[in-house]
């Protein structure tokens, strides 16, 4: 506990509108954090905590003040990030309770502060929008429509409403002028609840396209509960070629307006790396445009974040409030519209830098500690001992990961859990880490050492590196030493009564706005055209 002090929820309040630099981290495992937790807590799970931290909080000197629910993961997290160099640690006294007690809001559910944006700038702005019967109609019709899904590519193939092409939300106003046949077509956006279709359709209306823009009343999980069967496998997409003279420089132009309504600035280059050089705040660097864009050539320092994911995820990238955000794109207009939504949302410090950059693929992610341990196997050397049944594997990948794929036998525990997980698994012969990648599995050697008598290994390269040596992962035979509380299943991902979750999580993203309100530790602007 000597690495952080104990705060009272008081205190956290006061540092929120203190307008300085914080980071507040729930380290408790997903599902615990989804149940219950403060606004603009990040899900930081001390299971994961080396893996997430680097980039969602980069700068070692920046407040963060640690919560779990005063069952002493917190004071655990404050140890591990001392020893890598993170100064300036609290932990909130009493942890969730605490913050109750004091009389503030707790909130339910994942990206809690986008979700909720959207329902404000629905109301605020009165986005139109139609429902699915509506649509299906219009479809039915011939009538002239085009719909545009504005989530990321894997979801748009998953599951969409029939006949929509895939225009993730960053891409939106640069590309639709090359994409609906005149001023006269309506314009559907489309997503799998309410975010992105409400954040996509108004993002086209404040650009001032011409069209009548709406947006999809709840997405694909809208259209099926409607009793509507959605496409699936669907590979509509726009491809990465630059849009038409025509559509880019309406788009730029359109952009530039925006941006100046919401005080975007631009900046270069040079003033990027002074920033960077600045260890008294914290600055994000991020790429918005599409990820195969970003492989192709990208900025050197950039991260990639989609800039419809960020705006829908913000939580998920940026783990600072109130530091320097700058997105990156060549043609200037998705990383102008992502930062107008940001604006709005209350971050002020964003900018837009104007260009390519020559960096390419996809940097690795880093991690705070040593993933490269001379206690490893290799997958063939796994293979010998699992065949003389000589090995116990244990599979630290999120719950969601292992259902979808795991090695035959593999039990699924949760690292930051492993004592209650071991003695449910009775090891026998060597104990063998894996992961999704093996890094996890490595930062957790030292700890299982502790808790078995029986030598402990992990397999180098996880998961990953079975499956590329030829080996299978499987479905089947799941075994479960714990029980899967690190993850928040998406309505589509359970098992069972999936039409009530969609229907539950659909009340709970309407029923943000009003608790927004209550909370009131948000700067929500939202822009409202003609005003």
């Amino acid at each position: 506990m000597a690495s952080a002090t104990s705060i009272a929820a008081e205190k956290l309040r006061k540092m929120l509108d203190d307008g300085g630099e914080l980071a507040i981290l729930d380290v408790r495992e997903e599902l615990l954090y989804s149940e219950s937790h403060l606004l603009h807590a990040r899900s930081a799970p001390l299971s994961r905590l080396e893996l997430r931290v680097p980039r969602l909080v980069p700068r070692r000197n920046t407040r963060i003040v640690l919560v779990d629910d005063g069952d002493g993961l917190a004071p655990r997290a404050a140890t591990v990030l001392a020893d890598h160099g993170y100064g300036n640690l609290s932990i909130l006294a009493d942890g969730i309770a605490g913050w109750r007690r004091a009389g503030y809001v707790l909130f339910s559910g994942v990206n809690v502060p986008s979700k909720a944006f959207g329902e404000v700038v629905e109301h605020s702005s009165r986005t139109p929008s139609i429902d699915a019967a509506e649509l299906k109609r219009m479809i039915d019709g011939g009538a002239d429509i085009v719909i545009v899904d504005s989530r990321p590519f894997d979801e748009f193939c998953r599951v969409s409403i029939p006949t929509a092409t895939n225009v993730p939300g960053a891409e939106l106003v640069l590309r639709l002028l090359d994409l609906v046949p005149s001023p006269n077509t309506t314009v559907v956006v489309n997503c799998a609840g309410r975010t992105r279709s409400i954040i996509g359709a108004q993002s086209l209306i404040n650009a001032g396209l011409p069209n009548r823009v709406v947006a999809l009343r709840n997405g694909t999980m809208g259209w099926t509960l409607a009793g509507l069967e959605p496409d699936r496998g669907a590979g509509r997409r726009l491809p990465t070629a630059s849009p038409s003279r025509q559509a880019l420089d309406w788009a730029r132009a359109a952009a530039d307006r925006v941006a100046l309504q919401c005080g975007v600035h631009t900046v270069d280059v040079e003033q990027v790396r002074r920033w960077q050089a600045d260890d008294s705040r914290t600055l994000y660097l991020f790429d918005v445009r599409d990820p195969r864009e970003y492989v192709a050539g990208h900025v050197a320092g950039a991260v990639s974040a989609p800039g419809g994911q960020l705006v829908q995820a913000t939580d998920q990238y940026v783990g600072t409030l109130n530091a320097r955000i700058v997105l990156v794109d060549e043609f200037f207009v998705r990383a102008a519209m992502t930062a107008s939504w940001l604006r709005q949302m209350g971050f002020l410090d964003v900018f837009v830098l104007v260009a390519a950059g020559s960096a390419t693929g996809s940097p690795q992610s880093p991690v705070l500690g040593e993933v490269e341990r001379p206690e490893r196997l290799t997958p063939a050397e796994l293979a010998a001992v699992m065949q003389r049944n000589g090995a116990t594997v244990v599979d630290l990948s999120l719950s969601r990961e292992y259902r979808r794929g795991h090695i035959l036998g593999a039990w699924f525990a949760i690292r930051s859990r492993l004592d209650r997980a071991l003695p449910v698994i009775a090891p026998k012969g060597i104990v063998v880490l894996t992961s999704e990648d093996g890094a996890l599995a490595a930062l957790a050697l030292d700890e299982a050492a502790h808790l078995t008598p029986l030598p402990v290994r992990y397999l180098v390269g996880g998961n990953a590196a079975w499956a590329a040596s030829g080996r299978p992962l499987t479905d089947a035979e799941p075994r479960f030493a714990d029980n899967p509380i690190d993850v928040w299943l998406k309505p589509y991902e359970r098992e069972a009564a999936v039409a009530d979750a969609m229907k539950e999580y659909l009340s709970w993203e309407v029923d943000l706005a009003e608790l927004i309100q209550r909370d009131g530790t948000t700067k929500f602007r939202p822009l409202v055209p003609g005003v």
